[in-house]
């Protein structure tokens, strides 16, 4: 079982950055893959990131280019730097990890899921 919890959202103006992070315990971070979703109102959650257990990472079209997903396994921890945030996106943010290796950019290939972090770009 793996605990996942987001940290980093908050309010930032267009064309702002920031970096979330999410710290996983209680199980072999290393070994999952790590993705990172994200819900506006009223709309489904859409994936945004996503990056295996040696690195390898796709992104959604839409955040090509300006939002980086990382990891660091000796801390347990992934990452998603956004930069050139836009209103649109506006969103609650979540991680999610396990119970495979390889990359997955669909919701059913994730197991563990956090809480979800708000993210609130201002115009």
């Amino acid at each position: 079982q793996v605990h996942l919890v987001e940290s980093g959202g908050g309010l930032v103006q267009a064309g702002g950055s920031l970096r979330l992070s999410c710290a996983a315990s209680g199980g072999i971070f290393s070994s999952y893959a790590m993705g990172w979703f994200r819900q506006a109102p009223g709309k489904e959650r859409e994936f945004v990131a996503t990056i295996d257990w040696i690195g390898s990472t796709v992104y959604a079209d839409s955040v090509k280019g300006r939002f980086t997903i990382s990891r660091d396994n000796a801390k347990s921890t992934g990452y998603l730097q956004m930069n050139s945030l836009k209103p649109e996106e506006t969103a609650v943010y979540y991680c999610a990890s396990g119970p495979r290796p390889h990359l997955g950019v669909q919701r059913n290939e994730y197991i563990y899921w956090g809480q979800g972090t708000q993210v609130t770009v201002s115009s």
